[in-house]
């Protein structure tokens, strides 16, 4: 089993792996895969020295929920940390209703917005029901901005419930916190512009920020990971491969932000693949490796689908990369100056 380091989230005693586990592909996103599979990710995950599994009521209509508790049920509760979210809620639907999205075969619910407080609690109980479980060790609210900032151009404030996020969200996990019902609570999106304003509203012990931080995107870098640093948020980086074309590389059909790569992704990545090379380094290494290199960076969770996908991640999270990689690629401007080379 490799050894992976932990390190506490927030304040609190909670400690999550330096790498942890994704679990949108085990609900079936862009293809399906059968409860067998998902499980022996998921044991490939544990046996490898995994020991932080991040999910979601989203995810599949709730399936990446069941196939953690099945799992779960069958391993040592105390063992592992789970994350999961709150105000995208799920609500039944009928098999006529059900049709197309980013996941395969999901369960009969459809997610919707709802950030009050009788929401969140029925969400939370439905979720500890999918889990099979008494407790969540840290609870997210869901995509405050609806995902606004996965779309080009968009307006990261553009559908943005903020308001309701931190006057009726958050009280509620705040007070679940001091119960000892839930370990942290955080906010878990894709745009980092809104997180700035959830730390200095609230006092949260983690943030997910997915698909923002990356080889690709280090704009929050500039703001958001110093604030959180200074205030002791701990920083879960989602999506280091970048929906996808940051593992592949720059292959016809890549994904960029869940949707086909255009021409000038594609001609940054090759670019980068390009530095990669020079150092006999894999893109998929840098990739993962990057984001884990700064210091407000907790845990950086790739998604995986395969129990041999979950090996590479490891393998490739571990492996020797040179400073002199992360040197040229700031020194052609493939890294934000703002960055600098990561220490």
């Amino acid at each position: 089993m490799q050894t992976l380091e932990s390190a506490p989230i927030g304040s609190g005693a909670r400690q999550v792996t330096a790498l942890g586990l994704g679990t949108t592909a085990l609900a079936n996103m862009y293809a399906a895969l059968d409860d067998d599979a998902a499980a022996a990710t998921l044991d490939a995950a544990f046996d490898a020295g995994i020991r932080y599994i991040d999910t979601a009521p989203a995810y599949g209509s709730g399936l990446a929920e069941q196939r953690v508790g099945a799992w779960l049920a069958r391993r040592d509760r105390d063992s592992v940390v789970i994350s999961t979210k709150v105000g995208n809620s799920l609500r039944p639907i009928s098999a006529e209703e059900a049709a197309g999205g980013l996941f395969e075969n999901a369960l009969l619910a459809a997610p919707y917005m709802d950030f009050s407080r009788d929401a969140i609690l029925r969400s939370l109980e439905e979720s500890l029901s999918r889990l099979q479980t008494d407790r969540v060790d840290m609870i997210a609210i869901h995509d405050p901005d609806e995902a606004a900032s996965i779309e080009p151009g968009v307006d990261p404030y553009a559908r943005s419930h903020f308001r309701e996020a931190m006057e009726e969200t958050y009280p509620v996990l705040d007070e679940l916190r001091s119960q000892g019902v839930i370990g942290a609570v955080g906010v878990g999106m894709n745009g980092w512009e809104m997180l700035v304003d959830f730390a200095k509203a609230g006092d949260f012990d983690y943030f997910l920020l997915a698909g923002r931080y990356t080889l690709l995107e280090q704009e929050s870098a500039r703001t958001l990971l110093p604030l959180c640093a200074e205030r002791g948020i701990s920083v879960v980086i989602g999506g280091p491969y970048s929906s996808g074309i940051l593992a592949t590389g720059a292959v016809e059909g890549a994904r960029f932000n869940y949707a086909p790569a255009g021409p000038d992704v594609l001609e940054r990545v090759r670019r980068i693949e390009a530095v990669c090379a020079r150092h006999a380094v894999p893109l998929r290494a840098a990739a993962l490796q990057f984001p884990a290199r700064h210091p407000a960076v907790t845990s950086v969770i790739p998604g995986a689908r395969t129990a041999d996908e979950v090996r590479e991640n490891i393998e490739l999270f571990t492996a020797p990369i040179p400073g002199d990689l992360w040197s040229e690629l700031v020194a052609e401007g493939l890294i934000d100056a703002s960055v600098g080379s990561p220490v």
